[in-house]
């Protein structure tokens, strides 16, 4: 086994611990932070694979702006302590047959693929020729989840909002005149 493989193999066990750490922990600060290793893990693959541009935008992006973001509403309302409410086993099934299905479809996708060698000279992977292929509408173009990447950062934001509010949503507005409570 080669050094390139076990650092491999290391940066795949750090994020694949790190995501099942931040999905099971009880604690929403403990989360936030195992959340950040496994994008860290993610970013080291990419630079494993010596994509040092996507991985850049991966620890500014994701690490340094959804992360940051998530910690920052935490400490926000300080119920950096406090523990998520325990799952029901309804929502642990649902949670487990989704996780499932989701695999079985990519496995599936993977066996029915077929990878064939070709000659063509890769695309060298610099800054103008990322930004053309991932606003490219054409059939090599990446412009519709590159927008979907900018709806996750929005269904971020949004999260953030959320877990910034100390009362419930119904509970802001609470009389006659429809004032606001901020308490």
């Amino acid at each position: 086994m080669s050094g390139s493989t076990i650092i491999f193999y290391l940066l795949a066990a750090i994020t694949l611990v790190s995501a099942v750490l931040a999905v099971t922990t009880r604690m929403i600060f403990r989360a936030a932070i195992y959340l950040l290793f496994t994008l860290i893990g993610i970013a080291g693959i990419y630079f494993w694979l010596q994509y040092e541009f996507i991985a850049a935008v991966q620890i500014v992006v994701y690490v340094g702006g959804i992360v940051v973001l998530i910690i920052f509403s935490i400490f926000l309302t300080q119920q950096a302590g406090d523990l998520l409410p325990k799952p029901t086993i309804g929502r642990q099934l649902f949670s487990a047959l989704a996780a499932f299905c989701g695999l079985a479809l990519v496995m599936l996708q993977l066996v029915q693929h077929s990878f064939t060698p070709t000659n063509n000279k890769a695309i060298e992977p610099t800054v103008a020729n990322i930004g053309n292929q991932m606003l490219g509408v054409d059939d090599n173009g990446y412009a519709l989840p590159f927008e979907l990447v900018s709806i996750l950062l929005l269904a971020a934001l949004i999260g953030c909002i959320v877990i910034a509010l100390k009362s419930k949503p119904s509970e802001i507005i609470n009389n006659e005149q429809g004032t606001r409570n901020f308490e």
